[in-house]
């Protein structure tokens, strides 16, 4: 594509319903959180937030610092691989609210990571449960990666189309039987349900929602401003070929799939 214009299979058209003017907008973190998730839309709202208002508040089990490190020395990955975790290098981000003391939240980002394996490890349900504990009072629900996991887990997927990390991608569909997964989407809208597909998409697919929500000049001018060049087509996600998902388009370009950020002509 010559013009970084949004493409995208939403049932929505124009701008977002927005019912507040400052809306709040809640970033799950847990141990184990993937950086990339958490960051990269982070540094699209950051910038965004020169422009429109909202609040943006951090979530997670405990107050304090949330440590992105996975919580045990070794496991397993998505895949199944047992991986020495010891020697992984992480980083540290501030929950300001636990999940029982969260206050009222418009759009919630659920990020994946190793920790989502973790919780799992555990039997540890808390994200989900407060993910489907607030839904109902969303205007929209947004995750990243294996973020959609623990969406499939609470329910909230069941019927719906979405799509998540393609290099553990047999994990997210065994953990949602019921839901529509799009082996060739990077990102997919259903409803006031979005899902990106592994790390680097969260950040197309906070493009896209700032576009959405705030408008195309905002999301060009927040793109532009930190050099960022969007994939904006939700439908085709290259690297849904790259690791040999059942269903993905072969017939497709692995290149020309980003660019500089335009306004449509």
């Amino acid at each position: 594509m010559s013009a970084q214009t949004v493409e995208s299979s939403s049932t929505y058209h124009g701008d977002a319903k927005s019912d507040t003017k400052n809306p709040v907008i809640g970033l799950i973190v847990f141990p184990g959180f993937e950086v990339l998730d958490c960051f990269g839309p982070l540094q699209l709202f950051n910038t965004a937030s020169l422009s429109v208002n909202f609040t943006l508040i951090t979530i997670g089990p405990t107050t304090g610092p949330i440590n992105s490190q996975y919580p045990k020395s070794t496991g397993f990955d998505g895949t199944g691989k047992k991986v020495d975790y010891s020697r992984q290098s992480s980083q540290t981000i501030i929950s300001e609210y636990t999940f029982a003391t969260a206050p009222h939240v418009d759009i919630l980002l659920v990020p994946g990571g190793l920790g989502i394996r973790g919780q799992e490890d555990a039997g540890d349900t808390s994200v989900q449960d407060f993910v489907r504990a607030r839904y109902p009072s969303l205007q929209y629900l947004l995750s990243v990666c294996t973020g959609a996991i623990a969406l499939a887990k609470s329910g909230l997927l069941d019927g719906r189309k979405a799509t998540s990390n393609k290099a553990v991608w047999n994990w997210a569909v065994q953990a949602g039987p019921n839901v529509h997964w799009q082996p060739s989407a990077r990102w997919v809208e259903d409803g006031n349900i979005w899902t990106s597909s592994g790390v680097s998409a969260g950040m197309d697919l906070t493009y896209r929602f700032v576009w959405f929500y705030w408008g195309p000049e905002t999301a060009v001018k927040v793109a532009n401003s930190i050099e960022y060049a969007p994939h904006t087509n939700a439908d085709w996600d290259p690297f849904s070929v790259i690791h040999k998902i059942p269903g993905a388009d072969y017939n497709r370009s692995l290149v020309d799939c980003i660019g500089p950020a335009q306004l449509p002509e």
